[in-house]
């Protein structure tokens, strides 16, 4: 059953004195739900021990691996994530050890692959950070154009609303549009180190975000 978009409307009006001609202010929103078709996850590799130089063999040979096996996984992409290098202080303020953490981002329209990917990574020592899900950008882009008509039509409606109850006829003088909604991801994975004893693969559900287009702007009134 198709989902009615939900609308949200408030107008004011701004009439100056010796002006003929009336201003209103006026603000419609339409929101859309929007299938999470994308997934996002990102792995890592961490080692903690005295030696940076050892550190970055270890964990360039498991990212190194990682690759391996991502690559050959088909419709699966996959780039470098965030890196870093940095010293463990003991209680005297000295150098104890030194940790290294490498991850890479995974990105797929392919849930299954993902969800089986992670497991066979867990396998191989790496961790999960997060797991996101979120519309694709073609998704996003066909569900905001559709919720940008449902705005629009409401203005319009509302518009001429207020005009008739007035008597008068109305034009846009401006008009602005702002899309918002479904940017921020949403984890769907317990903590790292349950997922890494674990190792199997973990079920994804897409869900949906809802995206939400407001139309905002001014009409002038005239007789």
């Amino acid at each position: 059953m198709k989902k009615l978009p939900l609308l949200l409307l408030s107008f004011s009006l701004l009439a100056s004195a010796g002006h003929a001609a009336t201003t209103i202010d006026l603000a419609a929103e339409a929101a859309r739900p929007a299938a999470n078709d994308q997934v996002r996850a990102v792995v890592y590799s961490e080692a903690q021990g005295s030696s940076p130089a050892d550190l970055a063999r270890r964990v360039n040979q498991e990212i190194a691996e990682a690759l391996k096996l991502i690559r050959g996984k088909a419709g699966v992409s996959v780039k470098s994530g965030n890196q870093s290098t940095y010293p463990m202080y003991g209680r005297d303020q000295k150098i104890e050890s030194w940790r290294m953490r490498s991850e890479l981002v995974l990105e797929s329209r392919d849930l299954g692959a993902v969800s089986d990917l992670l497991g066979e990574l867990q396998q191989r020592r790496l961790a999960v950070a997060n797991v996101s899900q979120m519309p694709s950008p073609e998704t996003r882009r066909q569900v905001e154009d559709e919720a940008t008509r449902d705005a629009i039509r409401a203005f319009q409606s509302r518009a001429a609303v207020i005009a008739d109850a007035l008597g008068k006829r109305w034009t846009i003088k401006h008009l602005s549009v702002n899309q918002q909604g479904g940017a921020m991801p949403m984890p769907v994975f317990r903590s790292a180190k349950v997922m890494m004893a674990e190792a199997a693969p973990a079920p994804l559900e897409a869900g949906e975000s809802l995206l939400t287009t407001t139309v905002s702007g001014q009409i002038e009134l005239a007789d």
